[in-house]
Order: C-alpha cells, then sequence, then structure tokens
C-alpha cells in the first residue's frame, strides 16, 4: 500500500482489501461456517475489512479535502419505509399467518446473493475517461478488490458463507425449519425472479444502449458502470430499512423461534454492508467531481454526466420498482389469506395498519388517500 505525506495510505493492492482481521473466532450459523468472527471481546468483525475500511475513510478524505463538495447521498431518513411495516408483520404474525414474511426474507437473500455479479461488471479504461488524475481513489480500485470483496460478501467465498446464506439461516431459524427448493421457486417466480438469464445478454445490451442517457461520445461502458453502481447503492441504501425491520421483528422471542439468534445474525449482515454504501457513494462522487472525456476527447462536467443518472435511478427506485415491490409483497399476503375465512377481514386490518394500500385502480396511496410520491 501507497501513502500520500503522513496519511493514511491511499493506494492498495487487490490482495490488500481483501484481508481480513487475523485471529478471529469463526462465525458458525446451524452448522455452517460463515464469513466474518469474533474479536477476543466477542464483538462481531466483518470480513474483508482489515485495510478497506481505512481505505474508503481514506479515499473520503481526500476526495473532500480535493473538492470540498458533500457526498453523493440519499438521507435515510427521507426514504419510504419497509414494507410490511413492523406493525403489519407482526399482525401478520400473531394471525398465524407467516408465509408472507418467509417470503420477504427469501427474497431479501436471493437479491443478496445476485450481489456477486458485480464482479462481473466491465471497467472500462477509467484513467482514459477523466481529465483529472484518479490515483489514489476508490474509483481506482474498483476492479483491484473492491468489487471483489462486494462480491464475496454478499454470496460467500469458497468454504465461507456470505449474506444470501445468511439470511437463508436467519429465516430458517425464526421460522423453525428450511425452505425446500420446491417452494423457494415457487415463492421467487411470484416475486419477480422466475427464468432469470434467460434473456439474450447482446440483445439487453443492444436495448440499453438505443435507451442510454449520456452522449454517445462517451463509452458506454462508463455509463453502464454508473448506472449500475447507482442501483445497487440505492438498493443498499433502502437495506438499511430492512435491518432494522429485521432485527427488530426477528428479536420478538414471543413471536418467532431462536431466542434472537436469527435477529443478531441480520446485525451482523447490517455492519458488513456499511462498507458497500461508503465505497460506492465515494467512488460515485468522485466520478462526478471530475471531468470526463468523450472519445472524440471532448470535455464534459461530471455533475452533467453522474447527475442525471443518478437522478434516473432515484425515480426507477422510488417509482416503478418499488411499485412492483410492493405488489410482490401483498400478493404474498393475499395468497396466504385466500383460504381463510376470516382473511378478508384480516387483510383490511393489514392495510389499516399501514402507510401505503393498493387503490382500486391497482396503483399504490397511502392510507390517508393521498397520492403515493416520494
Amino acid at each position: 500500500m501507497t501513502t500520500v505525506g503522513e496519511e493514511v495510505p491511499v493506494e492498495y493492492t487487490a490482495d490488500e482489501l481483501l484481508a481480513s482481521h487475523p485471529g478471529t473466532e469463526p462465525l458458525i450459523v446451524g452448522g455452517v461456517r460463515c464469513h466474518g468472527g469474533f474479536d477476543q471481546d466477542g464483538a462481531y468483525v466483518p470480513p474483508r475489512t482489515l485495510n478497506r475500511v481505512p481505505a474508503i475513510r481514506a479515499w473520503q478524505a481526500k476526495r473532500l479535502a480535493e473538492t470540498g463538495t458533500p457526498i453523493l447521498d440519499v438521507p435515510l431518513e427521507t426514504w419510504p419505509e419497509h414494507y410490511p411495516n413492523l406493525g403489519q408483520a407482526r399482525f401478520l404474525l400473531e394471525q398465524g399467518v407467516s408465509q408472507p414474511l418467509v417470503s420477504t426474507l427469501t427474497r431479501i437473500g436471493t437479491v443478496e446473493g445476485f450481489g456477486a455479479a458485480i464482479r462481473h461488471v466491465p471497467l472500462p479504461d477509467l484513467p482514459r475517461c477523466f481529465d483529472e488524475d484518479i490515483e489514489g481513489t476508490a474509483l481506482a480500485h474498483l476492479g483491484q478488490g473492491l468489487y471483489e470483496a462486494h462480491a464475496r460478501d454478499e454470496a460467500g467465498f469458497e468454504a465461507a458463507a456470505g449474506h444470501q446464506q445468511m439470511w437463508f439461516a436467519a429465516r430458517d431459524i425464526a421460522f423453525e425449519g428450511p425452505v425446500d427448493e420446491v417452494a423457494v421457486q415457487g415463492i421467487l417466480a411470484r416475486m419477480g425472479f422466475g427464468n432469470r438469464g434467460s434473456a439474450d445478454p447482446a440483445e439487453a445490451r443492444r436495448q440499453a444502449i438505443a435507451a442510454r442517457i449520456l452522449p454517445a461520445d462517451v463509452p458506454y461502458d462508463l455509463e453502464a458502470v454508473i448506472n449500475f453502481m447507482a442501483r445497487v447503492l440505492l438498493i443498499e441504501i433502502s437495506a438499511f430499512h430492512t435491518f432494522a425491520w429485521a432485527e427488530s421483528l426477528l428479536s420478538d422471542t414471543a413471536l418467532v423461534a431462536g431466542e434472537g439468534d436469527a435477529a443478531r445474525i441480520v446485525s451482523y449482515i447490517r455492519q458488513d454492508e456499511t462498507p458497500h454504501v461508503e465505497y460506492l457513494k465515494t467512488a460515485l462522487s468522485e466520478m462526478r467531481d471530475r471531468t470526463f472525456v468523450g472519445e472524440s476527447g471532448r470535455r464534459y462536467p461530471g455533475t452533467e454526466m453522474v447527475g442525471p443518472l443518478w437522478e434516473a435511478a432515484l425515480a426507477q427506485s422510488l417509482g416503478a420498482g418499488r411499485q412492483q415491490s410492493l405488489a410482490a409483497l401483498l400478493n404474498e399476503v393475499t395468497l396466504a389469506l385466500s383460504e381463510r375465512s376470516d382473511g378478508a377481514d384480516i387483510l383490511e386490518q393489514f392495510h389499516a395498519l399501514g402507510s401505503v394500500r393498493p387503490a382500486p385502480d391497482g396503483s399504490w396511496a397511502k392510507t390517508t388517500g393521498e397520492p403515493l410520491t416520494y
């Protein structure tokens, strides 16, 4: 690793960014070795953070000192609450309706597993894409440890399980038993994850290029990287509401099994995710603060490149993306209640406990009747 003056290092090898703290006691869940571990005081230590966390802090300090601009972010308090909210989830369990919560945890774990795809995102020649130097930045380390660490955290690596398996373990502890593969596939198909990977990659790329926002002069792979990172960052930010929801729900020993073990697993995942949010915010901010260089040599202000892509990702996440998620989650509730004689009454009480509900035309609105806007 290389330092700038007497400051914390800002250049690292991939091996350094993938290094974990030595001497930690392993985390074992249901007989499965998971990543991360515990220090001598019993505190949880996230994996691959020996150098990664100090590196991110150093890159953030360097960026702020050089530009003075605020980091790209979305305040968590402005983000919509998890659906179903805690009151709705507890109500369902009190009524003996657990399947929608099993489906929700299955969905979360599956999405986490998709995070492994980040290691396969094509990176353009990043130094060529910017007028300013990118040495000693998070941007320069995306393909040199940061993407790989993120992928390993989400889907596991070698013998150590990652977040996908940890969410499934939390689900199985809380609801006393694993979900068989047939049931899992049914859940995923209903929630919009059926036939993944069936689309032609070449056709998908063609459609993405046709719909691109930035000037054609800017390399498409650079726009794709920004789009992907913005979407992942927004998923990670919204996940902090999910963590709070799941930790509270799964720690309620009157409603779920496991004596709080499932909630503790979620708390470990939450700690693991913090470096993901921080490096993504940092790298996107570093790009925004630079001057893009098109293939013709034309220069473009980074604010005019990153800004529209960020706003589009935000609009998708809070608009169509959230509507689809709400509909899929509600479908699990209505399906679980479909054969109960009191199902309609339970569903109405469920809606009354929430802040949003479906309107007669299939759209979503606040329970007060106001349009759903964020």
